[in-house]
């Protein structure tokens, strides 16, 4: 059977390519995860404005919008806040295994969210997920924090996800994805002005300059626009689906990078197998089932003419 791939499928695969390397990224920069994060999305946000004012853009949206895209923006900082501490306090490879939970959590939010009927294949594929997670969680019990905080930033990102495929109907990635970016740094602010330490450690070396520019640029500015543009014609599902390609490039590569730091246990590679597997059957198993409806819909047709 020949596999067919729509433009925006091309492009999302792209994006999840390079958010893959957002892990290694966070675990190259030394600075603590707030400071990494509040620096990602300010660069984010230079990038996007300097984007409209040489492309002549206006950046003029409602009240309305820019409160939501604020809050919204609020909820990718925590996402990448959960995210990069994951990696710290754990392994990339622990941190991006559990962000494949993406799928289970936006299977059964996206439904309740926008009020239609949850398939039997997602829920079928989010009790795969939950068992290949349980059994992660039973090997690697060293890494129990890592876990949590990783399970916790897919369910921050499955919310913004269904709340981006509802906005980007009404606006443009990059207007959208800026004034996110501009959210997520605001509230980041707000917390380091509130309960963070602003002392000699936002001081940057000069690699954690170059990667954090590498990671604010082409891994989150690009990249996040990208990822938006992309639900004008695919579901939150859909892209969640793609988007669990992510931690088989980003383990691939921690492999190549920090070797026996990221070797894990035979428990957590078969749980990770099982996620995964559960992940990229999904659509086969989707087809399957149309197939299937659709014979008998013809079956049934032709019985009665």
């Amino acid at each position: 059977m020949k596999i067919r791939f729509s433009k925006n499928e091309i492009i999302l695969n792209i994006t999840v390519l390079i958010w893959g390397f957002t892990g290694i990224l966070g675990a190259l920069i030394t600075v603590s995860a707030v400071n990494l994060v509040w620096y990602r999305v300010l660069i984010a946000a230079l990038a996007l404005f300097i984007y409209f004012k040489f492309k002549k853009k206006s950046l003029h949206i409602s009240k309305k919008q820019f409160i939501q895209y604020m809050l919204t923006g609020g909820l990718v900082g925590l996402h990448w806040l959960l995210f990069f501490q994951s990696i710290k306090v754990s392994t990339v490879s622990v941190t991006l295994v559990c962000l494949s939970s993406l799928t289970l959590f936006t299977s059964i939010l996206e439904p309740i969210i926008k009020k239609t009927k949850m398939p039997f294949i997602d829920i079928f594929t989010g009790l795969l997920i939950i068992g290949g997670i349980a059994l992660i969680f039973t090997f690697e019990a060293g890494y129990l924090l890592g876990i949590i905080l990783g399970l916790s930033c897919s369910l921050v990102a499955s919310f913004f996800s269904i709340i981006n495929s509802n906005l980007i109907k009404t606006n443009s990635a990059s207007t959208i994805s800026f004034y996110e970016m501009l959210g997520a740094f605001v509230w980041i602010s707000i917390y380091l002005m509130l309960f963070g330490n602003i002392d000699s450690s936002f001081i940057l070396s000069q690699s954690d300059f170059i990667y954090l520019l590498l990671l604010g640029t082409v891994c989150t500015a690009a990249a996040y626009v990208a990822g938006i543009e992309v639900m004008k014609e695919l579901s939150a599902f859909k892209v969640a689906l793609v988007t669990n390609l992510e931690p088989v490039y980003g383990i691939i590569l921690a492999w190549i990078l920090f070797g026996q730091k990221e070797v894990m246990s035979v428990g957590f590679y078969l749980g990770g197998a099982i996620v995964l597997g559960a992940v990229f059957l999904h659509p086969y198993f989707q087809r399957m089932i149309a197939r299937i409806t659709i014979n008998k819909i013809k079956k049934s047709n032709e019985r009665y003419s």
